[in-house]
Protein backbone atom coordinates (compact mmCIF):
# COMPACT_ATOMS: atom_id res chain seq x y z
CA UNK A 1 0.00 0.00 0.00
CA UNK A 2 3.19 2.56 0.96
CA UNK A 3 4.09 2.02 -3.25
CA UNK A 4 0.16 2.70 -4.51
CA UNK A 5 0.19 5.95 -2.32
CA UNK A 6 3.57 7.01 -3.51
CA UNK A 7 3.13 6.42 -7.22
CA UNK A 8 -0.23 8.07 -7.46
CA UNK A 9 1.65 11.34 -5.92
CA UNK A 10 4.49 11.65 -7.99
CA UNK A 11 2.56 11.30 -11.24
CA UNK A 12 0.02 13.98 -9.24
CA UNK A 13 3.44 16.23 -8.70
CA UNK A 14 4.88 15.54 -12.40
CA UNK A 15 1.56 16.60 -14.14
CA UNK A 16 1.57 19.75 -11.66
CA UNK A 17 4.96 20.88 -12.88
CA UNK A 18 3.79 20.00 -16.65
CA UNK A 19 1.10 22.38 -15.77
CA UNK A 20 3.08 25.04 -14.85
CA UNK A 21 5.74 25.17 -17.54
CA UNK A 22 2.44 24.71 -19.89
CA UNK A 23 0.96 28.17 -18.39
CA UNK A 24 4.30 30.08 -18.00
CA UNK A 25 3.77 33.67 -17.55
CA UNK A 26 4.18 35.45 -20.56
CA UNK A 27 7.40 37.88 -20.44
CA UNK A 28 7.55 41.37 -19.39
CA UNK A 29 8.03 43.70 -22.53
CA UNK A 30 9.04 47.50 -21.93
CA UNK A 31 8.70 47.04 -18.30
CA UNK A 32 5.03 45.78 -18.34
CA UNK A 33 3.07 42.89 -17.99
CA UNK A 34 1.65 41.14 -21.25
CA UNK A 35 -1.48 39.30 -20.28
CA UNK A 36 -2.69 36.49 -22.77
CA UNK A 37 -6.20 37.47 -22.34
CA UNK A 38 -5.89 40.82 -24.13
CA UNK A 39 -4.88 41.89 -27.60
CA UNK A 40 -2.02 43.15 -29.49
CA UNK A 41 -2.58 46.76 -28.96
CA UNK A 42 -4.03 46.18 -25.29
CA UNK A 43 -0.81 44.87 -24.63
CA UNK A 44 1.40 46.88 -26.73
CA UNK A 45 0.24 50.51 -25.40
CA UNK A 46 1.58 49.57 -22.13
CA UNK A 47 5.35 49.01 -22.95
CA UNK A 48 7.62 51.72 -22.66
CA UNK A 49 10.04 50.50 -25.41
CA UNK A 50 6.95 50.29 -28.19
CA UNK A 51 5.87 53.89 -27.99
CA UNK A 52 6.95 54.64 -31.32
CA UNK A 53 5.12 51.15 -32.43
CA UNK A 54 2.14 52.03 -31.00
CA UNK A 55 2.21 55.64 -32.53
CA UNK A 56 2.84 54.24 -36.30
CA UNK A 57 -0.48 51.95 -35.38
CA UNK A 58 -2.07 54.62 -34.55
CA UNK A 59 -1.12 57.14 -37.68
CA UNK A 60 -1.48 54.06 -39.92
CA UNK A 61 -5.40 53.28 -38.98
CA UNK A 62 -4.07 50.02 -37.97
CA UNK A 63 -5.26 49.92 -34.43
CA UNK A 64 -9.05 48.39 -35.47
CA UNK A 65 -7.18 45.76 -37.27
CA UNK A 66 -4.31 44.51 -34.87
CA UNK A 67 -7.33 44.36 -32.19
CA UNK A 68 -9.58 42.21 -34.25
CA UNK A 69 -9.80 38.45 -33.59
CA UNK A 70 -6.58 37.59 -35.69
CA UNK A 71 -4.38 35.47 -35.18
CA UNK A 72 -1.57 37.69 -35.97
CA UNK A 73 2.38 37.25 -35.36
CA UNK A 74 3.63 40.82 -34.70
CA UNK A 75 7.80 41.41 -34.92
CA UNK A 76 6.76 44.26 -32.75
CA UNK A 77 10.54 46.85 -33.47
CA UNK A 78 11.75 48.74 -30.10
CA UNK A 79 12.07 52.38 -30.02
CA UNK A 80 15.76 51.30 -30.23
CA UNK A 81 14.84 49.65 -33.14
CA UNK A 82 13.09 52.95 -34.75
CA UNK A 83 15.75 54.90 -33.43
CA UNK A 84 18.29 53.45 -36.00
CA UNK A 85 16.49 54.45 -39.23
CA UNK A 86 17.97 57.33 -40.45
CA UNK A 87 17.50 60.85 -38.98
CA UNK A 88 14.07 62.04 -39.87
CA UNK A 89 12.47 59.11 -41.34
CA UNK A 90 9.98 58.35 -38.29
CA UNK A 91 8.73 61.62 -38.33
CA UNK A 92 8.23 61.53 -42.34
CA UNK A 93 6.52 58.24 -41.89
CA UNK A 94 4.33 59.31 -39.76
CA UNK A 95 2.97 62.94 -41.90
CA UNK A 96 -0.86 61.45 -42.92
CA UNK A 97 0.31 61.86 -46.52
CA UNK A 98 2.54 59.25 -45.90
CA UNK A 99 0.20 57.13 -44.34
CA UNK A 100 0.46 54.16 -47.60
CA UNK A 101 3.85 54.42 -46.95
CA UNK A 102 3.44 53.92 -43.05
CA UNK A 103 1.10 51.14 -43.32
CA UNK A 104 3.14 48.94 -45.84
CA UNK A 105 6.28 49.26 -43.57
CA UNK A 106 3.92 48.20 -40.48
CA UNK A 107 2.34 45.53 -42.57
CA UNK A 108 5.60 44.28 -43.49
CA UNK A 109 6.08 43.20 -39.70
CA UNK A 110 2.58 41.20 -39.71
CA UNK A 111 1.89 37.41 -40.28
CA UNK A 112 -1.84 36.33 -41.00
CA UNK A 113 -1.01 33.13 -38.37
CA UNK A 114 -0.15 32.72 -34.78
CA UNK A 115 3.53 31.57 -34.72
CA UNK A 116 5.49 30.98 -31.79
CA UNK A 117 9.44 30.70 -31.73
CA UNK A 118 9.29 26.71 -31.73
CA UNK A 119 7.30 26.30 -34.98
CA UNK A 120 9.33 29.27 -36.34
CA UNK A 121 12.51 26.97 -35.57
CA UNK A 122 10.80 23.86 -36.62
CA UNK A 123 9.96 25.51 -40.24
CA UNK A 124 13.44 27.02 -40.69
CA UNK A 125 14.89 23.41 -39.42
CA UNK A 126 12.74 21.60 -42.63
CA UNK A 127 13.44 24.53 -45.26
CA UNK A 128 17.59 23.40 -44.85
CA UNK A 129 17.84 26.49 -42.14
CA UNK A 130 16.29 29.12 -44.19
CA UNK A 131 12.04 29.74 -43.95
CA UNK A 132 9.92 32.40 -46.00
CA UNK A 133 7.32 34.38 -44.20
CA UNK A 134 5.10 35.90 -46.16
CA UNK A 135 3.59 38.96 -44.13
CA UNK A 136 0.27 40.94 -45.10
CA UNK A 137 2.23 43.45 -46.24
CA UNK A 138 3.78 41.46 -49.25
CA UNK A 139 6.94 41.01 -48.04
CA UNK A 140 9.13 38.16 -47.76
CA UNK A 141 11.36 37.49 -44.95
CA UNK A 142 13.77 35.34 -44.61
CA UNK A 143 13.65 33.58 -41.12
CA UNK A 144 17.26 31.75 -39.88
CA UNK A 145 18.32 30.55 -36.21
CA UNK A 146 21.50 32.06 -35.48
CA UNK A 147 22.85 31.49 -32.02
CA UNK A 148 19.83 30.31 -30.76
CA UNK A 149 17.79 33.39 -32.02
CA UNK A 150 15.28 33.54 -34.78
CA UNK A 151 16.68 36.64 -37.12
CA UNK A 152 14.57 37.75 -39.99
CA UNK A 153 16.07 39.45 -43.34
CA UNK A 154 14.65 42.01 -45.06
CA UNK A 155 13.75 42.62 -48.72
CA UNK A 156 16.76 45.23 -48.44
CA UNK A 157 18.95 42.34 -46.81
CA UNK A 158 18.63 44.24 -42.68
CA UNK A 159 18.13 41.90 -40.53
CA UNK A 160 16.13 42.08 -37.56
CA UNK A 161 16.84 39.70 -34.40
CA UNK A 162 14.11 38.13 -32.54
CA UNK A 163 14.56 39.80 -28.84
CA UNK A 164 11.51 38.77 -26.56
CA UNK A 165 10.20 35.78 -27.88
CA UNK A 166 6.20 34.04 -27.20
CA UNK A 167 4.60 37.09 -26.06
CA UNK A 168 1.33 35.10 -26.16
CA UNK A 169 -2.01 37.68 -27.22
CA UNK A 170 -5.86 36.59 -26.93
CA UNK A 171 -5.33 37.43 -31.01
CA UNK A 172 -1.81 35.92 -31.60
CA UNK A 173 1.77 36.50 -30.80
CA UNK A 174 4.36 39.57 -30.27
CA UNK A 175 7.90 38.73 -30.62
CA UNK A 176 9.62 41.97 -30.21
CA UNK A 177 12.56 42.60 -32.77
CA UNK A 178 15.64 44.62 -32.22
CA UNK A 179 15.52 46.69 -36.03
CA UNK A 180 12.63 47.78 -38.00
CA UNK A 181 11.92 45.71 -41.28
CA UNK A 182 11.90 47.35 -44.38
CA UNK A 183 9.63 46.35 -47.73
CA UNK A 184 11.87 46.59 -50.57
CA UNK A 185 11.18 50.22 -52.17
Amino acid sequence: MFKTTLRPLAVTVALLAGTAGAYAANPMVGGAAMFEDKNIVENAVNSKDHTTLVAAVKAAGLVETLSGAGPFTVFAPTNDAFAKLPAGTVDTLLKPENKAQLTKVLTCHVVAASAMSDAIGKMIADDGGTHDVKTVGGCVLKAKATDGKITLTDENGGVSTVTIADVKQSNGVIHVVDAVILPKM
